[in-house]
C-alpha cells in the first residue's frame, strides 16, 4: 500500500508535495505523487504539457497511467526534469496526462488509487492558485490545478486539498488567500526539508525554493525571476492549510467549468471564458518569439568590447537588485538575469560560497550591496 498524492501544478509542486508528505506521514512512508510534466520553456521548449508518448522508459501502472523513473527520458525536442526528480525524491512519480480533459485525468487518478490501494487522495499546491476565483490580475497558470480539482471530483475518490506557502507562487496574493484558508494544519520546519534540500542545487523551481527557505526560518523580501514583484517571506509562508475538495471547488469557478471536459482544447476554452486567457496559448506565443525565454531580462552583461570578470558582473547586478529592497534571490534569478551558462553559474556559486559563506542561505542567496 502507498499514500496517493497529487502535485496540482506540476513542475516544482512535485518537490513540495514530497515535503508535505514527509511532514504529514513521515519521509519513509511509501507514496506515489502524480504530477504533470508541464515545465517552463527554459526546461521544455515545446509548449504545453507532455504526455506518456513524449517519454521513453516509463513504467505502466494501469491502462493509461505511467510512472516516470530515473531511467525515463523525454523524447527530443521535448525536455523534462521529472526523470531526474524521480531519482532524487523518495516518493514514486506518476505522470498526469491532461489531453483528455478532466474525464481522462479522473481515469488516471482511479488507476493510481487502485495501484496504491489507496482510499483517498491528498492534493498539494504551492502558493494557492488552486483557490483562484479567476479574477486576480497576477494569475498566470490556473489550468493544471483546476483540472486536478475537476478530475478528483469526477473520480469520486475522497480528496483533501493542501495549500503550502500561501502567495509564494506570486499568482494569488497572500492577503487574498488567507481568508479562504482558515487555520493552518501544520507548519513546515527545517526537518521536513531534509529530503528535498539538495534538489534545488539543480532544479529551477522558485516557489518550491521559497517554501523550503521559509521552512528553514528565512524571513524577508525575496526576488524571483518570473514574478511581477518580490515575495515577502513571513509567518504564514511555512504553513500548510487543508480544505475539503468541495470547498476548493466552491471557490474555483474554472474547476467547476472543467467538469466533464474531454480534451485539453475544451479546457483551454473554459479557461478563456472564466479567466480571460489560456496559459497554453501564452506558451505557444512565447515559444514562437525569437531568442531565449530570458530575452526580456535586464541582464548583467558588459558592453561589447568591455568584458568584465564574472564577480564584477555579479556585483554590479547585486547593487541594482539590492537597491530595490530585495534581501534574498533565487538561483534561477541570478542565472537568468546574468544569462549564465551552467559552467558560469557553478563558477559564481563557488566564488560566492568561498568569498562570503553567509551569502548562501540554501536554497536562496542573501544580497549585500556592500559586498561583492
Amino acid at each position: 500500500m502507498k499514500r496517493l498524492l497529487i502535485a496540482a501544478g506540476g513542475g516544482g509542486d512535485a518537490i513540495a508535495t514530497a515535503m508535505v508528505h514527509a511532514a504529514l506521514h513521515g519521509p519513509d512512508e511509501p507514496a506515489l505523487v502524480l504530477t504533470y510534466a508541464w515545465e517552463r520553456l527554459v526546461v521544455d521548449p515545446v509548449p504545453g504539457p507532455r504526455r506518456p508518448a513524449d517519454f521513453t522508459g516509463t513504467v505502466p501502472a494501469g491502462p493509461t497511467l505511467r510512472l516516470v523513473t530515473p531511467d525515463s527520458a523525454p523524447r527530443p525536442p521535448a525536455g523534462s526534469l521529472l526523470p531526474r526528480l524521480a531519482g532524487d525524491l523518495r516518493p514514486a512519480l506518476g505522470l498526469l496526462d491532461p489531453y483528455e480533459g478532466a474525464v481522462g485525468l479522473a481515469r488516471q487518478i482511479a488507476e493510481a488509487a487502485a495501484y496504491c490501494e489507496a482510499g483517498r487522495v491528498d492534493v498539494v499546491d504551492v502558493g494557492g492558485d488552486i483557490l483562484t476565483d479567476g479574477t486576480e490580475p497576477t494569475l498566470r497558470s490556473p489550468l493544471g490545478d483546476a483540472l486536478v480539482l475537476a478530475a478528483c471530483a469526477q473520480s469520486g475518490i475522497p480528496a483533501s486539498v493542501h495549500v503550502a506557502g500561501p502567495g509564494l507562487d506570486s499568482e494569488v496574493p497572500e492577503a487574498v488567500l488567507l481568508p479562504r484558508l482558515g487555520d493552518p494544519l501544520l507548519t513546515l520546519t527545517s526537518a521536513d526539508t531534509r529530503s528535498v534540500r539538495a534538489v534545488f542545487d539543480w532544479h529551477p523551481s522558485e516557489a518550491g525554493a521559497l517554501l523550503v527557505a521559509a521552512a528553514r526560518g528565512v524571513r524577508g523580501v525575496c526576488g524571483t525571476r518570473d514574478a511581477p514583484r518580490p515575495v515577502t517571506l513571513g509567518d504564514a509562508s511555512p504553513h500548510v492549510y487543508r480544505l475539503p475538495l468541495a470547498r476548493a471547488l466552491e471557490i474555483n469557478p474554472l474547476a467547476r467549468a472543467l467538469a466533464g471536459s474531454t480534451s485539453l482544447a475544451d479546457a483551454e476554452r473554459a479557461s478563456e471564458r472564466v479567466c480571460g486567457f489560456s496559459e497554453v496559448a501564452r506558451e505557444r506565443a512565447r515559444a514562437a518569439r525569437p531568442g531565449p525565454e530570458t530575452s526580456e531580462s535586464p541582464g548583467g552583461h558588459a558592453a561589447p568590447g568591455e568584458p568584465r570578470p564574472l564577480p564584477e558582473r555579479f556585483a554590479a547586478w547585486e547593487r541594482r537588485t539590492a537597491a530595490d529592497g530585495i534581501a534574498y534571490v533565487t538561483t534561477r534569478r541570478i542565472a537568468e538575469e546574468l544569462a549564465l551558462s551552467p559552467t558560469e553559474l557553478a563558477e559564481l556559486r563557488h566564488h560566492l560560497s568561498t568569498a562570503s559563506p553567509s551569502r548562501h542561505v540554501p536554497p536562496l542567496w542573501r544580497l549585500s550591496a556592500e559586498e561583492g
